[in-house]
């Protein structure tokens, strides 16, 4: 047959071939078929038989054997050849046939594997065979293979037939040794080879050795799956098959094996091939199925701990879906134990918990956090009964002997939840861990402040000191950023003295030479010295240790800058782990490779920053930064810039051949390791360094992952802790999104142009990740202030954005020309813009409003800003008139409404400048017009729209809308008492006073109509006046600046009205009855305001000043003759009004002592207010001590007018019983004063005590009552705090009766020397004025016994003379 010829057969010899056979069988009298298919099996024996690869042919060989088989397959195409004969043949030569022969006689048809196959007499020599030639083919299967194609397709063949045989629908796998088919073969031939790789990969595997080249080929296999000829349902057979079989196999760990050792059984630490296979495997199948695959092994078969454990972690770490699936498995075998007291159970789910915790936070809680919510409150599965506790503590007593130190850490400073009576369960637990735990050298009372309970290291008992001086630093860190000593060392110093007074101190108290100014190292020390936190001892030997100390060597310091190299060693393996996770991005749909990989580098980042970074308790609190400052150690910092750079390279390399959503989900796993609680507090501060200080400097592969990286740490949301960015910020904490908005910045062109790229990187990434999904997703994971800027700068760099245009359609997202093309922001941010399903998703909090718009417009500073001057301001007008005015306010617009607009302004305005000296404003100079923010431009605009409102709606009748939007602030914080609250409505009525500044006069006094009467039109701002305005007087007036405002808008109404004279009349009669203190306050800055209203008045109208302003001149006038030499002309009316223009007269005397024998002319009218504005005047020189008021000369200008008063017998004691509801000049001057001056009263009384004469206070018969009410409002006083704010001035001490006079400053003193002052006058006054004491009394008994009881003694002392008068009966 030329069966030994490597030339091919043709048609023709064929046919003769065929002929000959034909010829041959007729002469020996056997069938054709049967000689054929034996010459051609003997052939093929002399092919295979000559020297070649143990399983596949030469090149020679395949030849021959190519030409052999053309033989066959013509022969049997003419039916002179028999499968049958040929079959039984071949396997006559078992022991020469090569696999590729049999594979060969497969492919060309000749016969089929499965026909070869089961024509063996003899199934177990054909698993045997297939076994051997399959193990030999895999070993042989490496990148030297000369012919490694075929190779991996016979391997891909067989495999193909042996699962479909194996695998069938009808097939048992349990019977197959009762059936002695295909299926039987097959399926010991597929479990032969996974045992043998098993069995390998338990020996343990070297990398080059013929076993590893085996294992890899044939685990290799199940990436080739699925095979076009297997059917699903056989192919999901055999995977649920293996993976059962992977667990069983060799079960000879018992369940205290694998908790003492499934540390060793990590993800990472598990052999490479081996979570190959189950990736695959779990891939295939589903985590759904695989998780059900798993619970149902465990219930019913021995399984192998280690590979059931190892397949968890695999699980876990490779499939996010899974964590939810293994948290309702693992609630199931609790139920299920606590139901059933089923100890399997419970020993499942501990095993299966603590295998998923130990591959970190970013992939399953920490086990710390699964004990205490299992096990940590009444709602615990223990908590049914005390047959359950005492199951569980059995259990966990139990576990003893073979868990590791960390777990029974865990049970111990996290206990479950006992009630009283059962608490000897709990103590007895205990106390056998921790003997244990001594037994193992590992002691509670020596961890670290801030170790982590649950990290992948056991805590021994060999570093207590250099745990401290790590704790050290870390306390350090925290109490530079806050000021406050850290909680764990507060709560250390009382919980844990032991470790405080024996390791931590003493690392802090290291001798050392101290610095010229106190470090943070020294300021810690001084706040623990303070709080009574370090034993004077132990402080004293330190301060004596560093006076002897002597300054290091500079070989030292030179020693210190040689610690980056040591820094950097660690972070060589996690270096190669992110380069390794880097060369997976070409590929970002191999989710669970990259997962795979995304375990190596969270356990190589473990060992750079040297603890676990896990989910404990200790790192759950409050992340504390400083924004103006942020500082990292050196081995933080290189850790996150190595991360972060990994991050974005990583992202740059995946964008380059996926877009965003099908880059699966790897980018949201790297940030999840990145969110652990000591590495996200570094992570966060290091993105405050590049975004808020460094952000204009970033390149774009910068910008474009840390956007990404914004996008993905707003998805855990409320998981995260939240932010607090210092002691200057404008809130007190901030949830991660949020802080990491208010790290963009707008004050400058720079700035805008950063935070402009960056919301447009970070939008379209978030765009791209979530568009086929709802709006909910894309707003969860975003800040709305990052959006809101966004809007803001698009509208104020490219006007092409202010006028509608065509959307573009969601197709063309920006990402992808980002990637290719950063430079070209301008076309992204208007192609993100344009986008249809972006302005779509520009909703609710979402949508840029007005004032948002105006908050934003504030921060710019003019002299950096990208606009000019002239820019800006059309661009004002736009966004005003054309686009927030006119439009809807559900969009954030005005709804046309410009009184509308304006109140949004004013309330901007006002909230703008209470921050403006926060942290993001330390240089912003307030509402000054040309400073370092944009409020000046505001401001004119502002200015502009009250006017065009004025002219539009003509003279108000309700009042102006303004006065009601500073109402709507001030009456929220009315009702506050306490300190802070007073602050605030202090600092809400400066931003109230200077906005009045700001805007047309007109506001406070009439419209731009002529109407009479003019003075209803001054209500609003005379309420607010004497409600608020009034409290901040000094001396009786206003401030210049309100003054001299009202005054102009007074000139502005008259000059609109038809009767100047009679409006301005009007006007200020209303003022002497309504609001008195603008007069007063007029009369105080008459110097100043005369000049201006004459200039004025003259000019506009040609005629005398009013008669009321020309009251106020003659009270001036009166004042100043009163001072001079020579005779006065008696006081103009109203009496108190030239009683003020006197006061401030002699205010601005400069001479002590002065004597004024005028006053005895004076009328009564005149001497009272003037006494009250003396008062007045004394008390502002202890509330407010300033240079403007001289103390000793107020208590002299007092001392001087109640002489007076007291020579001319005039009832001066009024002024001390003020009330509101007085008529007449008592409800007048109560509107002259602050409340706070009114209210010290009784202080200002005692002040005076050595000016009361003797004869005066025994015949004055109200005295005694005033003077009792005094001293009880005086103590009240006291005991409220009232006095706290009364300085003490520097003055010469007054006289009384040889001893020192009482001095407001000090409250004490003065209540002690009223008190003496009473004692001595209560037994002098006359009987009617010590009558009705019990009345006055009343409620105050108790505030003073001693003068209480002098009083009520006195009272009943005294008889009543009508008991001896005749009764008069007629």
């Amino acid at each position: 047959m030329g069966c030994d010829s490597d030339q091919g057969s043709t048609g023709g010899s064929c046919s003769f071939i065929g002929s000959a056979f034909q010829d041959q069988a007729l002469k020996l009298g056997v069938p054709v078929g049967i000689l054929s298919a034996r010459t051609v099996a003997c052939s093929m024996k002399r092919v295979c038989e000559e020297p070649s690869h143990p399983v596949l042919l030469s090149t020679e060989q395949r030849k021959k054997l190519s030409s052999l088989l053309e033989i066959a397959q013509y022969l049997l195409a003419h039916s002179m050849f028999s499968r049958l004969s040929f079959c039984q043949e071949v396997w006559k030569a078992q022991n020469s046939l090569l696999l590729e022969a049999v594979w060969r006689l497969h492919v060309q048809s000749v016969v089929s594997l499965q026909e070869l196959l089961e024509s063996h007499p003899d199934m177990r020599a054909v698993v045997a065979w297939l076994f051997r030639n399959l193990r030999l083919l895999c070993q042989q299967i490496d990148t030297s293979c000369p012919s490694l194609d075929i190779a991996r397709a016979v391997l891909s063949d067989f495999v193909e037939l042996l699962v479909s045989q194996g695998f069938q629908e009808n097939s048992d796998l349990r019977r197959v040794e009762e059936t002695g088919t295909m299926s039987q073969v097959a399926a010991e031939v597929l479990q032969s080879m996974l045992s043998l790789a098993l069995d390998a990969l338990a020996a343990g595997l070297q990398e080059e050795s013929s076993d590893h080249r085996v294992v890899s080929c044939w685990l290799g296999v199940f990436q080739a799956l699925p095979c076009g000829g297997v059917s699903a349902d056989a192919l999901k057979r055999f995977l649920s098959h293996t993976l059962t079989q992977v667990l069983t196999h060799s079960p000879v760990l018992k369940a205290s094996d694998a908790i003492q050792r499934q540390r060793e059984w990590s993800f990472v630490r598990t052999h490479p091939l081996l979570t190959t296979l189950y990736r695959r495997l779990l891939v295939m199948l589903s985590p759904e199925e695989s998780v059900g695959r798993l619970q149902e092994v465990l219930e019913t078969r021995e399984v192998n701990w280690q590979r059931v454990l190892s397949c968890v972690s695999t699980l876990v770490v490779c499939f996010p879906e899974a964590l939810q699936l293994v948290q309702d498995w693992v609630a199931r075998l609790m139920a299920h134990a606590f139901e059933s007291y089923h100890l399997d159970s419970m020993v499942t789910a501990f095993l299966i918990v603590r295998q998923a915790a130990q591959e970190g936070p970013s992939v399953f809680p920490s086990y710390a956090d699964w004990f205490k919510a299992s096990f940590g409150s009444a709602r615990g599965y223990h908590s049914c009964s005390k047959k359950a506790l005492v199951f569980l503590f059995k259990f966990l007593s139990s576990l003893v002997p073979w868990e590791a130190p960390r777990y029974m850490q865990v049970h111990v400073l996290y206990p479950p939840l006992v009630p009283g009576k059962y608490r000897t369960l709990l103590t007895d637990y205990v106390a056998l861990a921790k003997t244990r735990l001594a037994d193992l050298k590992v002691s509670l009372e020596n961890m670290g402040l801030y170790e982590h309970l649950s990290s992948s290291e056991d805590v021994t008992e060999n570093q207590p000191h250099s745990q401290a001086a790590q704790d050290v630093e870390k306390a350090l860190l925290v109490f530079e950023h806050t000021g406050k000593i850290p909680v764990p060392v507060m709560e250390a110093s009382i919980f844990r003295r032991s470790y405080y007074l024996s390791h931590f101190l003493p690392a802090l108290l290291t001798p050392r030479v101290l610095p010229s100014a106190p470090d943070s190292r020294e300021a810690l020390i001084e706040a623990l010295k303070r709080a009574d936190k370090i034993p004077q001892s132990l402080y004293a030997a330190y301060c004596q240790a560093c006076s002897t100390a002597e300054k290091p060597p500079e070989g030292a310091a030179s020693g210190m800058r040689a610690e980056p190299t040591h820094a950097e060693e660690p972070l060589g393996p996690l270096r190669v782990a992110l380069r390794e996770l880097r060369a997976l991005m070409a590929d970002p749909t191999q989710a669970d490779v990259i997962s795979a990989q995304m375990a190596v580098v969270s356990e190589r980042l473990s060992t750079a920053l040297e603890h676990g970074d896990d989910d404990s308790p200790q790192g759950r609190g409050r992340i504390q930064l400083n924004v103006l400052a942020p500082e990292l150690q050196q081995q933080e910092q290189l850790v996150v810039d190595l991360l972060l750079s990994a991050f974005c390279q990583s992202l740059m390399v995946a964008s380059s051949s996926a877009p965003p959503e099908r880059q699966g989900p790897w980018a949201a796993a790297f940030v999840r390791t990145l969110c652990g609680p000591t590495l996200l507090p570094a992570v966060l501060t290091r993105l405050c360094q590049l975004l808020h200080h460094q952000g204009p400097r970033l390149s774009a592969s910068h910008v474009l992952g840390l956007a990404a990286l914004v996008v993905h740490l707003g998805e855990p949301g409320s998981a995260l802790p939240e932010v607090e960015p210092g002691p200057l910020a404008p809130a007190s904490s901030l949830p991660v999104p949020r802080f990491l908005d208010s790290l963009l910045t707008c004050h400058t062109k720079e700035s805008s142009l950063f935070c402009l790229r960056f919301c447009t990187a970070t939008l379209s990434y978030a765009l791209c990740r979530v568009c086929p999904q709802p709006c909910d997703s894309w707003h969860s994971c975003l800040s709305p202030g990052l959006v809101k800027k966004f809007q803001f700068l698009v509208f104020r760099f490219f006007s092409e954005a202010r006028v509608p245009l065509p959307q573009e359609d969601a197709a063309g997202l920006p990402w992808g020309p980002l990637c290719l093309s950063p430079a070209d922001w301008k076309m992204a941010t208007l192609a993100l813009w344009r986008q249809g399903h972006f302005q779509e998703l520009l909703t609710g909090e979402f949508r840029l409003t007005f004032g948002d718009w105006l908050q934003l417009e504030l921060e710019i500073q003019p002299g950096a800003d990208a606009l000019s001057d002239t820019e800006r301001q059309d661009f004002h007008q736009w966004a005003i008139y054309e686009h927030y005015l006119p439009a809807p306010s559900a969009s954030g617009g005005c709804d046309g409404d410009l009184q509308v607009a304006c109140t949004v302004l004013i309330n901007v305005l006002m909230d703008f400048y209470q921050s403006s000296r926060s942290w993001n404003h330390l240089e912003s100079s307030g509402w000054v017009p040309g400073g370092h923010t944009g409020s000046g431009d505001l401001l004119s605009r502002l200015q502009e729209m009250v006017l065009d409102l004025e002219l539009e709606q003509g003279a108000a009748t309700q009042g102006h809308f303004v006065f009601s939007v500073l109402r709507s602030r001030l009456q929220p914080l009315a009702g506050g008492a306490g300190v802070a609250t007073s602050l605030q409505r202090q600092q809400e009525l400066l931003a109230c006073r200077r906005l009045l500044l700001r805007l047309p006069p007109s506001i406070l006094v009439g419209g731009l109509q002529a109407r009479q009467p003019i003075d209803p039109l001054c209500e609003d701002f005379f309420h607010l006046v004497n409600s608020e305005l009034r409290n901040f007087s000094q001396g009786g007036a206003l401030t210049h600046d309100i003054t001299i405002h009202f005054f102009r808008g007074l000139l502005n109404a008259c000059a609109h009205s038809h009767d100047p004279l009679l409006t301005a009349n009007l006007t200020l009669t209303g003022c002497q009855t309504k609001c008195p203190i603008l007069l007063t306050s007029a009369l105080a800055w008459w110097s100043s305001l005369e000049p201006i209203l004459q200039s004025r008045w003259r000019k506009r109208f040609q005629c005398p000043l009013p008669l009321e302003l020309q009251r106020l001149q003659e009270a001036q006038q009166f004042a100043s003759n009163f001072l001079a030499p020579g005779s006065t002309s008696p006081a103009p009316s109203p009496a108190w009004v030239s009683a003020a223009a006197l006061h401030f007269a002699v205010k601005k005397v400069k001479t002590e002592g002065a004597r004024w024998p005028k006053l005895d002319c004076e009328r009564e009218e005149l001497l009272v207010p003037l006494f009250f504005f003396s008062l007045m005047d004394l008390l502002s020189s202890h509330l407010t001590p300033n240079d403007t008021v001289d103390p000793p000369k107020a208590v002299d200008t007092c001392a001087e007018v109640l002489e007076c008063l007291q020579r001319r017998r005039v009832d001066w004691l009024v002024l001390f019983q003020l009330t509101e509801t007085d008529a007449g000049l008592g409800h007048l001057l109560l509107r002259l004063a602050p409340d706070q001056h009114t209210k010290l009263l009784p202080l200002a009384f005692y002040s005076l005590l050595s000016h009361f004469k003797d004869d005066a206070i025994i015949r004055e018969e109200a005295f005694l009552r005033v003077a009792v009410d005094m001293y009880f409002k005086l103590v009240q006083l006291f005991m409220d705090g009232e006095t706290r704010a009364v300085s003490a001035p520097a003055s010469r001490r007054l006289e009384l009766q040889g001893q020192s006079s009482p001095q407001p400053g000090n409250p004490v003193q003065l209540i002690t020397e009223a008190r003496l002052f009473l004692l001595q006058l209560i037994p002098q006054c006359l009987k009617s004025g010590s009558s009705n004491m019990a009345e006055l009394l009343a409620g105050r008994e108790d505030w003073d016994p001693g003068v209480s009881s002098a009083l009520l003694s006195r009272h009943r002392a005294v008889p009543d003379t009508d008991l001896y008068q005749e009764p008069r009966l007629f």
